[in-house]
């Protein structure tokens, strides 16, 4: 039976996320981040609604091919534009698999800890995926992405990314361009409307689980 273990996806994103930002650019970084992306993606195929042979199959593949990358980039052998897109690639397959598999649980057991888990996974990885789409923004601009004059690094993207996303903003990165603007205001805009929509639906109705009187009898 599928067991749906997005309690570990959720710890491992948190710690991909703290990762990110907290560790310095290099190859063995980069490794240690697709591995903790690839992982994720494993449980949440392992653990999936699928047939046992197919996730067996499947989470095999993925492991493997992980696996891998994970050593290749270690040593330098990949481009760092091949591993930022496998970054990338992982991420953006995780949370549709993620969405897909936590829609799929509400629907066959109802709202569990499992699902709400699942949906705070999401939760992180959407300031993941906004980090990739700063990347692509400021390799494809002139001008610098940041009102301080520069495009950032990784960690500093992802770190604004959260500012943003959680409409924190201390005020140390800011965005320099109307699209930079734009992205910032849509991200805004989607964290908080998921956040009191899904999330906040989700733990009121586990909440409201665990205070229904018993039956008669």
């Amino acid at each position: 039976m599928a067991s749906f273990r997005y309690g570990v996806v959720l710890v491992l994103t948190l710690v991909l996320v703290v990762f990110i930002i907290a560790a310095p650019t290099a190859d063995w970084s980069r490794a240690i981040a697709l591995g903790l992306s690839g992982g994720s993606l494993v449980v949440v195929v392992l653990t999936s609604a699928a047939r046992p042979a197919a996730r067996r199959d499947r989470s095999l593949a993925l492991g493997g091919a992980t696996l891998v990358f994970l050593l290749l980039t270690a040593v330098g052998v990949v481009p760092d534009g091949l591993a930022a897109f496998l970054l990338v690639a992982a991420s953006g397959t995780l949370l549709v698999q993620l969405s897909l598999g936590t829609t799929r649980l509400i629907r066959d057991r109802g709202v569990t800890l499992q699902a709400v888990a699942g949906a705070l996974a999401v939760y992180l990885l959407l300031g993941l995926v906004f980090a990739w789409v700063m990347a692509v923004v400021a390799g494809l601009s002139s001008a610098p992405y940041f009102a301080q004059g520069t495009d950032g690094t990784l960690s500093k993207r992802l770190y604004f990314s959260y500012t943003v996303l959680t409409t924190t903003g201390f005020g140390d990165l800011s965005a320099g361009t109307a699209v930079a603007r734009a992205l910032a205001v849509l991200e805004m805009v989607f964290g908080q409307i998921y956040l009191v929509t899904v999330i906040g639906v989700l733990v009121g109705s586990f909440a409201g689980r665990g205070r229904r009187p018993a039956g008669p009898g």
